[in-house]
Order: structure tokens, then C-alpha cells, then sequence
């Protein structure tokens, strides 16, 4: 399976990289905000249509937790829609496109202009029930799995057995030799396509396997795995592991998980958006 490493980089370069240099250039990052020297914690209460939800941001995700202060305080998401509610897996929120849309439109795509660098922090942090994490675009087109300036997800998902665990396991170890093999190919990108101009299969074959040979090294020197105190808060209080160390998780709720699971249980169209209107009312920071 190794073996298609290159393939797999070569595919995701021909379809879409222009998409995602131009992507890039379209994100002005400078408006992101430069991290705090504060680690602390900080407190939100998100008043909903459906309840009021409170949430703790990681202090060890500076960036996303002082991009979302700086969104509260811009008073952003009052107004925003949950436009994608999937039942045992996460709500999602964030699009400011939501904020006027009508009946049956397409959401998903909203952004306030930048992405925010990735701050994957697991096992420390990962996709328990209640985790709020940021959405971003997939690694085809966002390599560096940058995450979205405003859009956010909260984990409901459901509980697993050892047994499903351990293929989601074996499948992120596969998803871990993708992602460092993509990243090392990447500075070889121009070469690789001259390579390719030219035919030159043997030169593409010899750097496929020291590719892989780098590859391997690095991941087995640090396997992604489930460490047993996170794979028992799989088995009891449930969540969506297969997302864990390819999206940030950068925050918790602390109460109102009930108004959470009520919202996922939301009657929703074939695009996962609920049939009836269910928005963010205010979002503050508790002093």
C-alpha cells in the first residue's frame, strides 16, 4: 500500500494544486492574529436558538483560541446558522454566509478571508464526545491542513469496541505515512514534475523509495496509536477518532452537552443543514 505514495501525491498535484495555490493567494492570513504570550484557558457561552452551550478554548492553541475571542468580540458569529448536523458524528457552525440565507441554500463555503495554521495538539487533545475543533478544507487542496478562520465543529460521534479501534488505528497510521510522505515530496514538487515531462520513470522510482525509505524511518519512530486513556474514552463516552491528528481540536464544552445532542438530533435536508433554522444567538467571554 506504501508503494502508492507517489501516486497518490502526483494525483492530488495534477487535480488540484492550482486550485490551492490560488486558494492561498485568496487568504489573507495577515489578518489572523499574532498568538498571545498568555497560555491560559478562556471561557465562552454560546447562546443558541436551541439552548445555551458553554465551552472551554486550550490555551495550548493559542492561535485558534485568540482568533475565536477576536471573532466573539467582532460579534461574528451572532447570527450564524448550524448548517451541517450529522446525527453521531458533529454540528457545525461558523459561515457567515448563513446569517441571511434562505431556505434549502448550499452553506459550507463561508470564511472571513483566512485560515488559521494548524495547531494539532494530539493525544493531548483529540475528537472525545464535546471536543470543539476547527473545520478546514481537505488535504487534496490544504496539504499544511490549515484550518478555516471561523467555521467550528462539536463532536457528538459515538462509542466504539477494541476492535473498531484498532482498524481506525492501522488507518491512521496509513494516514500518517500519507501526510509525511506528501510533505517531503512537496519541496520536491518542481523536480518531480520535470520528471514527469520528461518520462522519466527510473529518476520518479528512485525518488519514490527514498521517499518512502525517509517515510517509513520517521513514522515508525512515532506511529500515530490510541493510547489507552483516550481509547477508553472512546469505548465509554464515544466520539469520531478517525478524525484524530488531521483536524485541530482547540476547545471542550464544559455544560449544556444536552443542547448539543438535541441539535444533532435536528431534522435535516439531503445537504445535513436542519429544516428549520437553528442559529447562534449571541456568543460572549466570560470574564
Amino acid at each position: 500500500m506504501i508503494r502508492n505514495l507517489l501516486i497518490t501525491f502526483l494525483a492530488c498535484v495534477m487535480m488540484s494544486c492550482s486550485q490551492s495555490n490560488a486558494n492561498n493567494k485568496n487568504m489573507t492570513d495577515d489578518k489572523q492574529p499574532a498568538a498571545a504570550a498568555s497560555t491560559a484557558d478562556a471561557i465562552v457561552d454560546i447562546k443558541t436558538t436551541a439552548g445555551d452551550i458553554k465551552v472551554r478554548l486550550f490555551g495550548d492553541t493559542p492561535l485558534h483560541r485568540d482568533n475565536f475571542l477576536k471573532l466573539v468580540n467582532e460579534g461574528y458569529y451572532d447570527g450564524v446558522l448550524f448548517h451541517r448536523v450529522i446525527k453521531d458524528f458533529m454540528i457545525q457552525t461558523g459561515d457567515p454566509d448563513s446569517k441571511s440565507a434562505a431556505p434549502g441554500q448550499m452553506l459550507g463555503s463561508g470564511n472571513p478571508g483566512y485560515t488559521v495554521e494548524a495547531e494539532i495538539n494530539y493525544p493531548r487533545h483529540y475528537h472525545v464526545k464535546g471536543a470543539l475543533a476547527a473545520a478546514r478544507t481537505g488535504d487534496q487542496v490544504n496539504p499544511e491542513r490549515r484550518s478555516s478562520g471561523s467555521q467550528f465543529y462539536i463532536v457528538t460521534g459515538q462509542t466504539y469496541n477494541d476492535s473498531t479501534l484498532n482498524q481506525m488505528e492501522r488507518s491512521m497510521q496509513q494516514q500518517q505515512k500519507q501526510a509525511v510522505f506528501n510533505k517531503k515530496a512537496e519541496a520536491y514538487r518542481e523536480k518531480i514534475m520535470e520528471m514527469r515531462r520528461n518520462r522519466d520513470q527510473a529518476g520518479l522510482m528512485a525518488l519514490q523509495e527514498k521517499l518512502i525509505a525517509e517515510t517509513e524511518a520517521e513514522t515508525k519512530a512515532n506511529p500515530m496509536t490510541i493510547p489507552a486513556d483516550v481509547r477508553q474514552a472512546y469505548k465509554e463516552k464515544g466520539g469520531t477518532p478517525h478524525l484524530d491528528g488531521a483536524y485541530t481540536v482547540f476547545g471542550e464544552v464544559i455544560s449544556g452537552m444536552d443542547v448539543v445532542d438535541k441539535i444533532q438530533a435536528a431534522e435535516t435536508d439531503r445537504a445535513d443543514r436542519p429544516k428549520e433554522d437553528i442559529k447562534i444567538i449571541s456568543v460572549t467571554v466570560e470574564k
